[in-house]
């Protein structure tokens, strides 16, 4: 790293750029060979699989896995899946964090270490407990079983915590001196403060939904009601010597959570800086 103040020279720049931009390079190659490929014809890629492009692009692929396999409709159930969980676990963990960083209440500390401590639970031990569960609401095969359970986040709700606990407590004094509740208190005061801490929520929680598989998989039979994850293993299947098809419905389930990050990352960066282990 280079000081502030610190005279550099051009070669010095070279030396520390270099290697950078070679292993960014390195780490972009994939995904860039990934969208050339779906552009391609099946033939072309077994003609020649180090070439990037073919005669021409085929933006066709795309639309044969959107209307074939249906695979518009997977995206959609997606992001109502997605939308409700993200949504939902900034919710509870804007009021669980308010709860457990400002209200003084009998076992909060208890309460909070065992709600973390559910962190470490695997899931593979709780699936078929919930799986019960769902059948006896009748919630199986149906998009709310993949977000009602989801809504609550042991780690969105540290994160919040965290994040609050670094906000003065002379604001919080002052309003609840003006008259405001906690609840105003919270959406007023504390919610405005805490971008860089929702944005980071919402890129994890955006991500996790996005692209989970293994509880759609137990939950969902219809493929009407498939996410992305069960549509691209269905691809997988049924169009396995077809690599061009394959990847262009890799690259659909890819690029949201790439847009998403890249759109969110200065946020999450600096939600997860200021987010420290205070206790």
């Amino acid at each position: 790293m280079f000081r502030r103040g610190e005279r550099i020279t051009i070669w010095q720049k070279i030396g520390f750029y270099l290697p950078l931009t070679i292993l960014g390079a390195i780490f972009v190659y994939p995904f860039i060979f990934m969208v050339a490929t779906s552009l391609k014809d099946s033939p072309e890629v077994f003609a020649n699989v180090l070439s990037l492009f073919g005669e021409r692009l085929r933006f066709d692929n795309y639309l044969t896995v959107v209307t074939t396999v249906n695979m518009g409709r997977y995206m959609v159930n997606t992001a109502i899946v997605t939308l409700g969980v993200t949504i939902g676990q900034i919710v509870t963990s804007l009021l669980g964090g308010y709860a457990f960083a400002r209200i003084n209440f009998p076992g909060r500390d208890l309460i909070f270490k065992i709600y973390l401590g559910t962190m470490m639970v695997p899931f593979t031990v709780i699936m078929i407990p919930m799986y019960k569960m769902m059948l006896v609401f009748g919630w199986v095969d149906k998009l709310v079983s993949l977000i009602i359970p989801w809504i609550f986040t042991a780690y969105g709700t540290f994160l919040m915590r965290q994040f609050f606990k670094s906000i003065p407590k002379e604001l919080e004094e002052a309003a609840l001196l003006d008259g405001a509740n906690r609840l105003t208190i919270l959406s007023k005061i504390f919610v405005p403060l805490s971008g860089p801490a929702i944005a980071t929520q919402f890129t994890l929680s955006f991500l996790y939904a996005w692209n989970s598989f293994i509880w759609p998989l137990v939950a969902i039979q219809s493929k009407s009601n498939y996410v992305v994850t069960q549509g691209l293993a269905d691809i997988q299947g049924g169009f396995h010597a077809n690599p061009p098809l394959v990847l262009a419905g890799a690259t659909l389930v890819i690029l949201p959570t790439v847009l998403v990050f890249l759109i969110a990352q200065r946020y999450f960066v600096e939600g997860i800086a200021t987010t420290g282990m205070k206790n």
